[in-house]
């Protein structure tokens, strides 16, 4: 395990190595910048990618989760985050990135503060990396009520 404390907005020049930090970078560029495209080549196209988290909720399948980033994209709220690692871990053909985002929520009437703890799992598929696993959590509950009335209108009610 490598421990310490790396910043990835995406804005970073990329190393051109094929690397999971490479990877990363690279979501978190198509992800501030709303380019679901380049979103696509950095997830796995596969019914077994997985993402739960705050406003996306559990989605299952690259499909599902083009739908989550489509409803916050094609929403009023501006999201951009970066990605503060605390720890990586890898072998040849999987790694994870552990840490927390920080960044911002924009509407015309609020501007919100994010802390998120993140979790990304990448895999090599066909000497790609590319993501199979997202799990974001917002630990304090009236930043995920605010964060969550911003993008849906109103907090989201816990399921039964």
């Amino acid at each position: 395990m490598t421990e310490h404390l790396l910043q990835i907005s995406g804005n970073e020049p990329q190393a051109g190595d094929g690397s999971p930090l490479d990877a990363i970078t690279g979501f978190y560029r198509a992800f501030n910048a709303r380019d679901m495209n380049a979103l696509a080549t950095s997830w796995l196209d596969d019914e077994r990618a997985s993402m739960d988290n705050p406003i996306g909720g559990i989605r299952l399948g690259w499909n599902a989760i083009r739908e989550g980033y489509s409803i916050l994209f094609e929403g009023k709220a501006e999201v951009k985050v970066a990605f503060e690692a605390h720890s990586t871990q890898g072998g040849q053909d999987w790694h994870l990135f552990v840490g927390r985002e920080r960044g911002f929520c924009r509407t015309p009437e609020a501007n919100l503060e994010l802390r998120i703890r993140t979790s990304r799992l990448f895999i090599r598929v066909d000497g790609n990396w590319r993501q199979f696993h997202h799990h974001g959590s917002i630990e304090e509950p009236a930043l995920l009520a605010e964060y969550q009335r911003m993008i849906f209108g109103a907090p989201l009610s816990a399921p039964a």
